[in-house]
């Protein structure tokens, strides 16, 4: 007797396994675009160069070479017996710095993330060395055949960098004293300790300005900033009672007898800076013209370096000077435009620390020259003589261009 006579029906299969599913053929699997890192490359040919901020670097360039020409060439011929030296050194730097900067332009500035620490400990490094080489009472140069490098030189770019991917890979931690504070802190002191030995307080001045700066850009709190300040402050004061600042101290005693010549005892400490004094005043609105200041001839000493700009105002006045004040100013506002532009937050850091250095260095040269600070030996960026500070000037106006290339390729 058969219970069911209709026909039997097919009962569904159970599904396999996850771990046992049926092989597919190769043309029934769905195909899925993989996943490719990318790679940026170190070098790219491809165009985007900001023109401006070349152009601005370039005259400032040409307008320094021939201003420090002018300023140079009465003590060239005293003490070299050649009144073109400076100028033909000066202009191989130049040379060398320009090669320099249009190869960095072309350079990915991302590829700077990983040399952040290679340069830092470079920079250290380089601090180190010169404490142990030979010096007439300061040590800042590392001498390599006919070539002088200035260790601080290193120190403020290593600086900008590296606070630029510190900051930049912590953004979001900015406004903590872990990350917002401490490590400044600590790069303050370590490259103060070792520029105070050498000494060399004008570069102690500049990077502790501009890691203020790399702090505030980069989102640091206020009261953060105001901690630090007094932290500054209490180092200074134990470092004066123990005696480790008599050569500041000098600094600040020729200044102030420089404000009042009247009661000048040490006359050759306010020499250089009254005689840069006579040049500005001299030089008047419409100044003296090209070539003919009277002070460069060795009343300044070494007119060529950080004093040079008391020979522009001499030779071409009020005028000129605010000229060339207006190109600088030009120079760090384009510099800052282009790094704002930028699509991570690294190039905009970068890009801003090191047009704040020039703007930094113009500000503090022209306030010492005008007996606003002590003299300390500020540089004029472009303007001043010495090989290492204009290649690497010029090093870092090729990273900004770098900047400007890459962020118009991404927007591209």
């Amino acid at each position: 007797m058969r219970l069911d006579s209709s026909p039997a029906r097919k009962l569904p299969m159970p599904s396999p396994p996850l771990n046992r599913l049926p092989e597919r053929h190769e043309s029934e699997r769905p195909s899925y675009p993989r996943r490719v890192k990318k790679r940026r490359k170190v070098f790219s040919m491809r165009l985007g160069l900001d023109m401006t901020f070349l152009f601005l670097v370039l005259i400032l360039l040409i307008i320094g070479l021939i201003m420090m020409f002018s300023a140079s060439y009465p003590s060239a011929y005293a003490y070299r017996d050649n009144s073109f030296a400076y100028l033909i050194k000066q202009g191989g730097f130049a040379a060398i710095g320009i090669f320099v900067m249009m190869v960095l332009s072309y350079f990915d500035y991302h590829h700077f993330h990983k040399l952040a620490w290679p340069v830092l400990g470079i920079a250290m490094v380089s601090l180190v060395i010169v404490l142990f080489l030979p010096g007439n009472g300061v040590k800042r140069w590392i001498g390599i055949g006919e070539v002088s490098i200035q260790a601080s030189e290193i120190a403020k770019f290593a600086v900008v960098l590296f606070l630029a991917h510190f900051n930049s890979k912590h953004f979001k931690k900015m406004d903590t004293f872990k990350y917002g504070v401490l490590p400044s802190i600590i790069l303050l002191a370590g490259t103060s300790g070792l520029l105070i030995l050498e000494p060399h307080y004008s570069g102690i001045v500049i990077i502790g300005l501009l890691i203020i700066t790399m702090m505030f850009i980069s989102g640091v709190k206020i009261r953060y900033f105001v901690i630090a300040l007094a932290l500054v402050v209490t180092a200074v004061i134990v470092l004066a009672a123990m005696g480790q600042l008599g050569y500041a101290m000098n600094r600040l005693q020729g200044w102030g007898q420089a404000l009042h010549p009247e009661t000048d005892e040490m006359y050759q400490l306010t020499y250089q800076t009254r005689n840069s004094l006579y040049a500005i005043g001299s030089g008047g609105f419409w100044g003296l013209g090209l070539g003919q200041s009277r002070q460069k001839f060795l009343y300044i000493p070494e007119a060529q370096n950080d004093f040079v700009f008391a020979v522009v105002c001499e030779e071409l006045g009020f005028i000129g000077a605010a000229i060339i004040l207006c190109i600088f100013a030009l120079l760090v506002w384009r510099g800052i435009t282009i790094s704002m532009r930028a699509r991570d937050k690294f190039g905009a850091l970068l890009g801003i620390g090191l047009s704040a250095q020039i703007g930094l260095q113009v500000i503090l040269n022209i306030m010492v020259i005008t007996d606003w600070l002590p003299n300390t030996g500020i540089s004029l960026p472009f303007f001043s003589y010495g090989g290492s500070s204009l290649i690497t000037l010029l090093a870092q106006m090729g990273i900004i261009l770098s900047i400007s290339r890459t962020s118009n390729l991404e927007r591209a």
